[in-house]
């Protein structure tokens, strides 16, 4: 019940730290993270890369998107399943998709199963979260949604590369934990790249 709470109490706190940054720290961050992002191996040799829009003051990944584009890098953006309740979809996505909002407010492209990657055929996913802990401990909304996705990735090492996106303010000391949390192996920010002992 502490535990609960304190990821409430912690949710809440970063999530109001965020969208307390200025335009200006938002678009400084951006470039810093396109600078570390870009300079990945791992990007370097992905063609299949999932991604979210930002939201809720969440480090804008518009900037790396259109990077990939011009790049020939495929990219992909989560989409809620309709049927899975719990689960995501990657669907492609370009400039010119049909977008729309979503029962959080966020928008997605909408669904169309031509444009479906199954997850496994992804090369990296870089997922959000609301705070982070440097054992790579992430918590998000509270959904679950990413835990499900990586959970074949954390217990057999196959799957997309997960890689956690974050501003420097969305870190803290330590984070309570649950047994179907998910720690990732890696997390960047605008001026730190941490690396994990989960390995791939």
């Amino acid at each position: 019940m502490n535990d609960s709470l304190s990821r409430h109490h912690i949710r809440k706190e970063i999530r109001s730290a965020r969208r307390a940054l200025s335009n200006e720290q938002q678009s400084t961050d951006a470039e810093k993270l396109l600078t570390h992002l870009i300079q990945l191996n791992k990007v370097q040799y992905a063609e299949k890369i999932a991604i979210s829009l930002a939201f809720d003051g969440e480090i804008q990944t518009l900037p790396f998107i259109e990077w990939c584009w011009e790049n020939n890098k495929q990219v992909y953006l989560p989409v809620i399943h309709p049927f899975n309740k719990g689960h995501l979809l990657f669907l492609h996505y370009t400039a010119t998709t049909t977008m729309f909002i979503n029962q959080y407010g966020i928008a997605e492209p909408k669904l169309n199963v031509q444009l479906i990657c199954p997850v496994k055929e992804l090369d990296l996913i870089f997922t959000p979260l609301v705070a982070f802990d440097k054992q790579g401990n992430r918590i998000g909304m509270g959904g679950g949604y990413y835990d499900r996705t990586f959970a074949p990735w954390f217990s057999q090492q196959t799957g997309p590369y997960p890689i956690g996106l974050a501003h420097d303010c969305q870190q803290v000391i330590a984070l309570p934990t649950e047994s179907w949390d998910v720690p990732l192996p890696q997390i960047i920010t605008p001026s730190m790249s941490y690396h994990f002992s989960t390995k791939k």
